[in-house]
């Protein structure tokens, strides 16, 4: 099978990072599935599936059967190939272009951070019934070695509802303390991002778009509902926005979480 030379120039950045593939049984993919999804931001205001990507291969090792759900295709119908051709011509640069900065942004990182470290950015694909959705792309490592990539682990989120327009956008989620690189532009890839929130409203913020009560962020993160409260309004103002429904569809456009 032909592919096209837009599959083709993604594939060269990803060989960059593996010349070799390991072989892992269904079972335990499924495993590290399972291990993984704490990393990720589950919003609970949009359908998702999950998908493993085989850096070596350039492929799909597993599709979730949610995809049906969010664009209408069987999971033994997407590949990357399928995937990437029907991206948004608008978002077909940007996704080139974000793939490049996390290959590049992973080869220079050091072992022992790679978990630490989960990629996140939005692009338009094309459904089944030729609408396009707006999918929050979120991936994490999860089998690599020294001196191998070899394979990826994403949540695709539909975040249509609430990011109807504007450019993608791009960011480098840092976990466990380490420092995040959030709305990523061209002249600034890898500067650190000086957060307008603290730490403790970042982790606020999270459990808002996810769609948590003050009651459930309050039980969450041990702290009372009056100081849960409290930082809610706090966001409501450093966002400039007036109801949660505005912080969560700013939240998302700028790439905050």
């Amino acid at each position: 099978m032909a592919h096209s030379d837009y599959y083709l120039t993604a594939r060269k950045f990803w060989k960059t990072v593996t010349d070799s593939d390991i072989k892992i049984p269904d079972a335990q993919l499924q495993l590290q599935l399972e291990a993984h999804k704490r990393l990720f931001s589950v919003f609970q205001a949009g359908s998702y599936y999950y998908i493993i990507f085989n850096m070596y291969k350039s492929e799909l090792d597993f599709v979730d059967a949610n995809i049906t759900r969010v664009l209408g295709y069987e999971p033994e119908e997407m590949n990357i190939a399928f995937f990437m051709e029907n991206i948004h011509p608008d978002d077909k640069p940007y996704f080139l272009n974000f793939e490049y900065r996390v290959v590049e942004f992973f080869k220079a990182l050091p072992f022992d951070k790679v978990p630490k470290y989960k990629v996140q950015y939005d692009i338009r694909i094309r459904a089944k019934n030729n609408t396009y959705v707006r999918l929050l792309h979120q991936a994490v490592q999860i089998d690599y070695d020294e001196k191998n990539y070899y394979r990826t682990l994403s949540l695709h989120t539909d975040i249509s509802h609430i990011k109807q327009d504007g450019a993608p956008c791009f960011s480098l989620i840092g976990l466990d303390g380490e420092p995040s690189y959030y709305n990523i532009q061209e002249s600034n890839i890898f500067t650190k991002s000086y957060d307008q929130f603290t730490r403790r409203e970042r982790e606020i913020l999270k459990c808002i778009v996810e769609g948590k009560s003050s009651k459930e962020i309050a039980g969450e993160l041990f702290i009372s509902l009056h100081t849960v409260n409290a930082h809610r309004k706090n966001l409501l103002s450093k966002a400039g926005v007036k109801t949660p429904v505005e912080l969560v569809r700013v939240a998302l456009k700028e790439a905050w979480v």
